[in-house]
């Protein structure tokens, strides 16, 4: 038996990434997802989750897209006051690790403030797997008593994993109609596993600001059709 979580990641993202997360929950097979709380959906995010108590909420940490919320973080921003770009983190030592702590501080907290419980955290663009970044991770975990999304498949060292496996690959090209059929043929029998998806429909926000677009929508069509084997069960 296979214990499966379907996190669907950017929730808060747009109106659109919304309804899509909340239709593959409502008609389809997603159980949990991750709210990024810097976007401008996020509003309309916090009341559909509310809406919708059954949907496992956790937090989408984010350094790669949008504003930060807190205005005392430059070595995270551009000279427009976004965020960085992914490639500028990678290879840029002089990110201030206390002035990352202090945004996704402010990020968890905001979660909280609108009276939501969160089961776990992750990241956009998985930057909570940078190597340098790990003692700050290791810190939120310990100190909001957080599970860590895994990178890959390897456990966040020194903090609780959320699951004991985790798949990054329905994505792109991976986003077929027998994912979850084929998810059997793996070695995961008894194990808790996280597949991670991006189900939404497309708006100004999407097509705008994220080079992964259209797939969503495909994804949302296969996560509201898709029925699962016998031996998988959804937490």
């Amino acid at each position: 038996m296979i214990k499966l979580i379907v996190n669907a990641d950017d929730f808060g993202y747009s109106r659109g990434i919304n309804y899509g997360i909340i239709d593959a929950h409502r008609y389809g097979i997603v159980n949990s997802t991750t709210m990024m709380m810097n976007m401008p959906g996020v509003s309309h995010a916090v009341g559909l989750a509310k809406e919708h108590p059954r949907l496992k909420l956790g937090i989408h940490l984010v350094l790669t897209c949008g504003k930060p919320l807190r205005p005392d973080v430059p070595t995270l921003v551009d000279e427009q006051g976004n965020f960085k770009k992914l490639k500028d983190f990678t290879n840029d030592n002089n990110l201030s690790l206390t002035e990352l702590e202090r945004e996704w501080t402010a990020q968890i907290d905001r979660f909280f403030d609108n009276g939501l419980t969160a089961t776990h955290f992750d990241s956009h663009h998985h930057v909570h797997g940078i190597p340098e970044f790990l003692p700050v991770i290791q810190r939120l975990s310990k100190k909001y008593n957080l599970p860590v999304r895994r990178i890959s498949e390897q456990p966040v060292e020194g903090v609780t994993s959320f699951t004991d496996r985790f798949f990054h690959d329905f994505y792109s090209e991976g986003v077929t109609q027998n994912y979850f059929i084929e998810l059997t043929q793996r070695d995961v029998d008894h194990q808790t596993v996280e597949v991670m998806c991006h189900p939404g429909y497309l708006d100004f926000e999407i097509l705008n600001g994220s080079s992964y677009a259209v797939e969503r929508v495909k994804e949302t069509k296969i996560l509201t059709s898709v029925t699962l084997p016998g031996n998988i069960i959804l937490l």
